[in-house]
């Protein structure tokens, strides 16, 4: 009887200690299940529709699009053909400017700009001498002529009077004087802009030593240097994009009347680049002269997913951008990149079609992620 009494409180037992080890299980179970769901929750960033607004956040779906191949590179903005021209000193002497000369100063046509005056040099004035010689020849061959119809001069002279006459006459029309009646007038020959003025007031100049250049820019031109590596691909190029240092900002040949003018064959003895030149029209602040950052852009692929630069964030050299995944949450998502236009660049790798990306303010859910990851001050210790 005793053995059967301890047979059944043994068996008691066991099933208590079953019974607790399964509500223990269960129990471990659901705080691990309870962590995960925590885990996943500590991934989601938390940025209100109204803190958004006001930041300035913009969300847009993503779709296949077509995109361009792309060759980036460096070049230059130069003034067309025909559009500048360059003002050289007519005879010798003193620089005086007429008007206050700076670059950049609109210049019209005709437009005095300043004067070169040898009025205290040892040749004197060259205006006061041409004049001179020009009311010399003419006298001679006016009198000369009149003498011929007499038969008194021969033909042959005169026609050397006129000629010396001639040369006198283009000389000082060529030296015209200036406003305040000293010296050879200096003027602007087309209506444009002071690109630089290569003097300074009161430098001794000489006959045709450049003085300043002026350009029109109506139309510009800009020349992108392209590593020989990419010449096989220069005959698919079509158009390009150039981004300004001194504004930031993306300009587009294509909105712009652009077009290809040529391409090298071959690079230069002393480069190892390969020269692509367009001309286009000078509709924003585009400064001839000026070095730009260059992208090429070649046929056009279909199907391809990309996103605005804007929506992209970097940190120790990856990249990253902010699917918005409810009306109040976004998740980080690290992406591979591919070509870059200057406006979009294209998504290889951690983007599909159809999710909802951040295209403007991506820094302002970055800094929301940031106060997410802080946590929050509690009394329990």
């Amino acid at each position: 009887m005793k053995k059967q009494i301890y047979i059944g409180a043994f068996a008691m037992l066991l099933l208590g200690a079953c019974d607790a080890h399964r509500h223990g299980s269960e129990g471990h179970d659901h705080e691990i299940e309870m962590k995960g769901e925590q885990h996943a929750h500590s991934d989601k960033i938390i940025l209100t529709p109204e803190k958004a607004k006001a930041a300035g956040v913009k969300v847009s779906t993503i779709r296949p699009d077509s995109f361009a191949e792309v060759i980036t590179t460096g070049g230059q903005i130069m003034s067309a053909q025909g559009e500048e021209t360059t003002i050289v000193a007519g005879t010798s002497g003193v620089v005086s400017f007429s008007r206050t000369v700076t670059e950049g100063m609109q210049a019209g046509k005709g437009m005095e700009m300043m004067s070169i005056s040898a009025e205290h040099l040892q040749e004197g004035d060259p205006v006061e001498r041409a004049k001179v010689a020009y009311e010399k020849a003419k006298d001679e061959y006016e009198r000369a002529r009149k003498l011929s119809e007499s038969r008194i001069v021969a033909q042959k002279e005169l026609n050397a009077l006129y000629e010396t006459y001639e040369n006198a006459r283009l000389a000082y029309e060529a030296l015209t004087p200036s406003k305040s009646g000293k010296g050879a007038a200096v003027k602007s020959p087309m209506n444009g802009y002071v690109k630089s003025c290569l003097v300074k007031e009161g430098d001794y100049v000489t006959t045709g030593q450049p003085l300043m250049t002026v350009s029109q820019t109506r139309r510009l031109m800009l020349k992108a240097e392209v590593s020989e590596r990419y010449y096989p691909e220069l005959g698919r190029i079509n158009s390009a994009n150039i981004k300004t240092p001194y504004d930031n900002k993306v300009y587009r040949l294509s909105e712009l009347n652009g077009r290809l003018l040529s391409y090298g064959k071959t690079s230069g003895d002393a480069s190892y680049y390969i020269p692509v030149t367009f001309e286009f029209d000078n509709r924003g602040n585009l400064i001839p002269g000026s070095f730009v950052e260059v992208y090429l852009l070649a046929a056009k692929r279909q199907g391809v997913i990309s996103v605005p630069v804007s929506a992209l964030t970097e940190e120790q050299g990856l990249n990253f951008v902010y699917i918005q995944v409810d009306a109040e949450g976004y998740k980080k998502q690290e992406v591979k990149l591919g070509g870059n236009d200057g406006t979009r660049v294209e998504i290889l790798s951690g983007l599909k079609g159809g999710e909802k990306v951040v295209t403007e303010g991506a820094v302002h859910v970055k800094l929301a992620a940031a106060s997410n990851a802080i946590p929050a001050h509690t009394h329990n210790h």
